[in-house]
């Protein structure tokens, strides 16, 4: 018996949704593949569905998770007005969206070139996202004629500090609070 193609796909979902929690919560460098199945009531067989390697499982985890991370992202903002709200909704929700990662996580992330890459690559998209909010508000006359390009550049290099956890080091911050006090400066900072 074949087993349907939609149940594959939820299947493999939950499966992506279960190893992100995993990983978010305890890391993943320490663990194997046979303590990752054992850990999502799964054969190594079943992980092999999902990537060919540890490695790829774990570059294939960190896409999911910050897929999904998005899309919670712009779900939250979708109905939100006004430029500044927008953006200080959006930057909270960036952070609302990396709360869950441990420390443990976030260090395997930063040694792990693959992920660590998937995390740069979104913070370059997030930054490009707060540029078009900023150009939004321009336009629409809620924020001084700003260089939304270099509000974005501060904005990005912020985020790659956060990332790197360089803001931790120097403030003690966690992410979720640095992202929500990055929206308050950049907002307050190109406001009329």
């Amino acid at each position: 018996m074949t087993t349907p193609p939609e149940f594959a796909t939820k299947r493999r979902l939950e499966l992506f949704d279960a190893l992100v929690g995993l990983f978010l919560a305890e890391g993943f460098s320490h663990l194997t593949l046979d303590e990752i199945a054992a850990r999502l009531h799964c054969s190594k067989s079943t992980l092999y569905t999902l990537a060919g390697s540890k490695e790829q499982l774990v570059r294939s985890a960190t896409v999911h998770f910050f897929r999904g991370a998005t899309d919670e992202v712009e779900t939250r903002i979708a109905d939100i007005p006004g430029a500044r709200e927008r953006i200080i909704g959006y930057l909270e929700a960036v952070g609302a969206a990396l709360a869950p990662a441990s420390d443990r996580f976030m260090a395997d992330l930063d040694a792990f070139p693959p992920a660590r890459e998937v995390y740069a690559q979104n913070t370059r998209l997030a930054a490009e996202r707060v540029h078009q909010l900023i150009d939004e508000g321009v336009a629409a006359g809620e924020f001084r004629a700003v260089h939304a390009a270099l509000a974005a550049d501060i904005a990005a290099t912020m985020m790659e500090r956060i990332q790197q956890r360089g803001v931790r080091e120097a403030t003690g911050l966690d992410d979720a609070h640095a992202y929500r006090e990055l929206a308050v400066i950049l907002t307050a900072g190109i406001s009329k």
